[in-house]
């Protein structure tokens, strides 16, 4: 499946997103655990991928400074 193909995660709605998010916590349970962001993204954009979604670190939500 190539990137054309996907939807895009900023595309979803939020309730989508939230389920997607839950689903995804029981994968993380089978994962070895990381500090990196750069491999959490890429982990978590291979496993929407398989489910025609794409992500990527332009979808991370930036906090805002006070």
């Amino acid at each position: 499946m190539n990137e054309k193909e996907l939807q895009a995660w900023s595309s979803l709605t939020a309730a989508e997103q939230i389920e997607l998010r839950a689903d995804y916590q029981q994968e993380l349970e089978h994962q070895p655990l990381t500090c990196s962001l750069d491999e959490k993204v890429e982990r978590f954009s291979s496993w929407l991928a398989h489910r025609g979604i794409s992500f990527g670190t332009e979808d991370l939500q930036r906090r805002k400074s006070i």
